[in-house]
């Protein structure tokens, strides 16, 4: 499956999968969490709040798409 096909389907993620947002290119990585929205780092994607948005640039969750395994 393509990144592109994997266009917010969060069942179908890891919970080390990281995510990179298809509007501005921020990626999300669990490893690391997100401080501006106060996610400890260990949070998988999926485990994310419903309301979770993109901190660069507002977009949903279900334009994140999930990256490939070249870390």
């Amino acid at each position: 499956m393509s990144a592109f096909e994997n266009f917010g389907k969060r069942e179908t993620l890891s919970d080390d999968d990281r995510m990179e947002c298809g509007i501005c290119w921020h990626v999300y990585d669990p490893a690391d969490g997100d401080a501006v929205w106060q996610i400890p780092p260990g949070t998988a994607f999926a485990a994310l709040p419903e309301d979770w948005r993109c901190p660069n640039c507002d977009a949903l969750q279900s334009k994140f798409m999930r990256l490939g395994d070249g870390r």
